[in-house]
């Protein structure tokens, strides 16, 4: 679904039958006037969803845009104008809102785990924890805060867990599997295996056949010894309860890519209000 559809659902979500508010306050031919207010500092995201969600709501509309999605932002930025019908400018506020509101908070946190990790080779990525049918939106503000994109979905990329390879029967039997599925669908997708500790980076090394290796909740000297293991044999990456206070660390033992969870499932909404002028 792309993200003209997801917006084209949000608002017959909220608007219904009709914005009764506005409808019932304000005649029908008054003009009026608006500007996005910034309330906190952050990293702006957002905007092309917003001008989405105006653009279908009213085409007539006219913006005047005063930043671009991944500016720094602080308290008192006006991000853009809005004129047009006051009633269609009430019926579109929320959603915008909604959207930016979210999306800046997963681009600011995003930006914060990425400048700890500068001078390092490790890129920071986000995961499936996302909020259902909002996806699109916060995996775009991931990459606006200067992340990269994990998988989108399910269909993009193998990703053997160790659920699958419990049920599969063990490592060498799950990646042989998905070897043979993937030659008899002709799926040419990457394949990322999850190791639980050294003796499953040893036993994946000695089988093969992916192309990443996810450590999950390695502490940092275990880390540092996977990575030497698997040199520049396969990509690496550190998962699993990674914080602020710990990636940089992790980004130290020498592993290609960060996944965190809480970009999407833990960041707070940025401050932004939709004020009359």
């Amino acid at each position: 679904m792309t993200t003209s559809e997801l917006i084209r659902l949000a608002l017959q979500e909220d608007i219904g039958d009709g914005d009764h508010s506005a409808l019932a306050c304000i005649p029908a031919e008054a003009e009026g006037k608006a500007k996005l207010l910034v309330k906190e500092n952050g990293v702006l995201a957002g905007m092309e969803m917003a001008k989405e969600v105006f653009h279908q709501v009213d085409p007539t509309f006219e913006l005047e845009w005063k930043m671009k999605d991944g500016d720094e932002m602080k308290v008192g930025d006006i991000a853009f104008y809005i004129s047009g019908s006051s009633q269609k400018i009430l019926q579109a506020e929320r959603l915008a809102l909604n959207i930016m509101q979210r999306m800046s908070g997963i681009a600011t946190l995003t930006k914060e785990y990425v400048k700890l990790c500068e001078g390092t080779k490790a890129k920071i990525l986000d995961t499936r924890k996302t909020t259902p049918n909002f996806r699109l939106f916060q995996k775009e503000a991931v990459k606006i805060g200067g992340g990269v994109n994990h998988r989108m979905g399910l269909y993009d990329m193998v990703m053997i867990k160790d659920n699958h390879i419990d049920f599969a029967g063990g490592i060498e039997a799950a990646l042989n599997k998905v070897e043979s599925y993937l030659a008899a669908k002709n799926k040419p997708l990457k394949v990322e295996i999850e190791a639980r500790d050294l003796n499953e980076v040893e036993e994946i090394l000695r089988v093969g056949k992916c192309d990443r290796i996810m450590l999950d909740n390695f502490n940092y000297e275990d880390t540092r010894t996977a990575v030497k293991l698997i040199g520049d044999k396969y990509e690496t990456e550190s998962s699993g309860g990674i914080t602020l206070d710990t990636v940089r660390e992790y980004a130290l033992c020498g592993v290609d890519y960060i996944s965190v969870g809480a970009l999407t499932h833990s960041s707070v909404g940025v401050d932004l209000s939709l004020k009359a002028v």
